[in-house]
């Protein structure tokens, strides 16, 4: 980031906190243009947000967090703003993520409250005036995933046929996608992007990009998380508790084995956008990290696509491309834009 970006985000925050003397330090980046810094100096420490406007919409985040404020979930307080130069100023959530703090002893306990709290959301909040996940959007998203995993990341081109095997899967997950109950979905809901406060609780961050959608998306992004794996049973008695907790909050009465089938048919059409993204993230974006978790996304896919008639032979056919690929290891060496 240039130093006129610095410069303009240290005067905001000097400004909004009334102290010439604050200074700024990097809190975390996410895998969009936004950057994150911390206030050094005062107590309690604050959270700038610099999202810079010709890259970032700072709208829809006000708008969710403001819906999380007046529901009472967890999330950032929005103290000042600068929508013209693109910089929010925040509460500091603190900075323990939940995913370092998992384990097979604590998990359950955490991943109760996270429930609950896509509960609260689904319930509490009006997604009405959210984008709809519709066809178009999710079409696009899976997309990715022959463009950037196929085509970039693994130097292969799909013929005619192999096409056609490809949007027929595609297609399946966007009927399974539609028959749901639709609700709010926070988009990105993992270990990454929750917060785990003081007191135990957990905050949510991260949800700029909500929208009305699929009742199994945020919790398939929980418990089918990218970035740590949880044995089936596990995962299954998870979403079980789910279902019953939202009938008790007044939400539909689903059926166990059709919510299991909605649920790894969304999580399939997640993990195959993910596939892409991850890909595109280094390539476009020069952020390798991300590549490291491709093993994990592309079992997840291989697990639960080959338990499908209809996604089957779009897995057979990554099977063929993949082979004995290292998937963390990148074709270029350098992003294409380097």
């Amino acid at each position: 980031m240039s130093s006129t970006r610095a410069d303009l985000r240290l005067a905001f925050a000097r400004h909004a906190l009334s102290c010439p003397t604050l200074e700024l330090e990097s809190a975390s980046a996410d895998a969009s243009f936004r950057s994150y810094w911390r206030t050094v100096g005062i107590t309690p420490s604050r959270i700038v947000m610099d999202a810079p406007p010709e890259r970032e919409d700072l709208g829809p985040w006000l708008q969710v967090a403001r819906q999380l404020n007046a529901a009472d979930i967890a999330a950032p307080q929005i103290l000042a703003e600068d929508l013209q130069q693109g910089f929010l100023l925040l509460s500091d959530l603190g900075r323990q993520t939940l995913l370092p703090l998992l384990s097979q002893a604590s998990v359950d306990g955490h991943y109760q409250s996270a429930i609950d709290t896509i509960v609260q959301m689904q319930q509490r909040l009006d997604a009405s005036g959210l984008p709809t996940y519709d066809h178009q959007r999710l079409t696009t998203e899976m997309e990715l995933m022959p463009a950037w995993l196929l085509q970039k990341h693994l130097g292969y081109t799909p013929e005619c046929e192999e096409w056609d095997v490809i949007e027929s899967a595609f297609q399946a997950l966007l009927d399974n996608a539609a028959a749901q109950p639709q609700a709010f979905v926070h988009r990105d809901y993992h270990s990454r992007n929750l917060m785990v406060q003081q007191d135990g609780t957990l905050a949510v961050i991260d949800f700029q990009d909500a929208v009305r959608g699929p009742i199994t998306y945020d919790p398939v992004s929980l418990l089918r998380d990218c970035y740590i794996e949880w044995p089936d049973e596990q995962v299954y008695a998870w979403l079980d508790q789910y279902r019953q907790r939202l009938a008790a909050a007044g939400g539909p009465e689903l059926d166990r084995e059709q919510l299991n089938t909605w649920f790894d048919l969304m999580g399939l059409q997640r993990h195959i956008k993910v596939l892409g993204i991850f890909c595109r993230l280094w390539y476009r974006d020069a952020k390798p990290g991300y590549l490291g978790d491709l093993p994990l996304v592309w079992r997840y896919t291989q697990r639960v696509g080959r338990r499908y008639e209809k996604i089957r032979p779009l897995i057979e056919l990554l099977e063929r491309v993949i082979g004995e690929r290292d998937l963390c290891q990148p074709v270029a060496l350098q992003p294409e834009h380097a």
